[in-house]
């Protein structure tokens, strides 16, 4: 049964991030003005007391956590201690206080990352807790993989409404297209754009290229949160993608068609590759709560591109 989000009052946390920017103007397009979405210098989720304050003021009936501490391969293997500590934390303390103050429903997200590093594909997901993730996105994986857990024990005890969706990994515009801490598609977008402006005849990536990764368009995963928040209320976790499949060569490859990038692409095999292949079974959510991706990866990107050369003026 879909509910009205209209009249309710509702938390997004990291509202003023890469997703959780999008997952407000969805709520604003359909209706919702009631909104608060504080930043970290605000509010730190980390920060019982902070957590503490924004409930008893802003009173929330419908809580969506978009908050996370992310970064690509490079910024996990770096800090793995920081990415467990802050996710769990936010996460945990979050949930605790949706249940002390009574919120009518909790939207909590989790990560791809989560899954076992030789999960069959398509993830289904059943096999979520069928080994260890892929080891340079463990920690934070396991600590976003644990609010699952936490959501699923307050319901058990407590009858607390928390669902908890897997998006797959996201891209769009308003991305972070920082070189240190950003994920596979900005990071492709800013490389080829930087070295074609330098007029350099050739970009490094990281690993060999073979494996493959799932991408979907970011206003196609706020729609599908604010989809579940409308009419999911079950236990178990949802993944939320595209189920489109491709290797990161023929990403880099498009990627560099679509900036003008004609040099060569070389890569270096003594960097990490990831996951061997991530592409999600994405039935659960169009059966549960109506959502299919409707954007396709080539318009997705040619987007992310087009905003990416506005904003930097490339």
């Amino acid at each position: 049964m879909k509910q009205d989000l209209k009249s309710k009052r509702i938390l997004v946390t990291g509202g003023a991030g890469f997703l959780g920017s999008h997952i407000v103007e969805r709520l604003r397009q359909i209706g919702c003005s009631r909104m608060a979405a504080p930043r970290h210098k605000d509010c730190d989720l980390t920060r019982e007391d902070d957590i503490e304050k924004l409930f008893r003021e802003f009173h929330p009936e419908l809580v969506v956590h978009a908050a996370a501490l992310v970064g690509g391969i490079g910024a996990n293997r770096d800090n793995p201690g920081r990415f467990f500590y802050e996710n769990a934390l936010m996460g945990i303390q979050l949930i605790e206080g949706c249940r002390r103050h009574g919120v009518e429903k909790a939207v909590v997200l989790g990560t791809i990352c989560a899954y076992p590093k030789f999960t069959p594909v398509p993830f289904r997901e059943e096999a979520l807790w069928d080994g260890y993730p892929e080891e340079t996105n463990a920690p934070y994986g396991i600590a976003k993989k644990a609010l699952l857990v936490q959501c699923q024990a307050y319901r058990r005890q407590y009858g607390m409404n928390a669902v908890y969706l897997l998006p797959v990994n996201l891209y769009g515009p308003r991305d972070n297209f920082d070189p240190d801490s950003s994920h596979v598609i900005p990071a492709l977008i800013r490389k080829c754009v930087e070295a074609r402006r330098r007029g350099a005849g050739e970009i490094t990536l990281w690993g060999d290229g073979s494996p493959t990764r799932e991408f979907l368009y970011v206003a196609d995963a706020a729609e599908a949160i604010v989809a579940a928040a409308e009419s999911y209320d079950g236990a178990d976790p949802v993944n939320i993608g595209s189920g489109e499949e491709i290797s990161i060569r023929d990403l880099a490859d498009r990627i560099a068609l679509l900036t003008a990038f004609t040099g060569r692409i070389a890569w270096d095999i003594t960097k990490p590759n990831g996951q061997p292949r991530r592409c999600l079974d994405v039935t659960r959510a169009e059966r549960e709560f109506g959502f299919r991706a409707h954007t396709n990866l080539d318009a997705g990107l040619r987007a992310t591109v087009d905003w990416y050369l506005a904003t930097t003026g490339a």
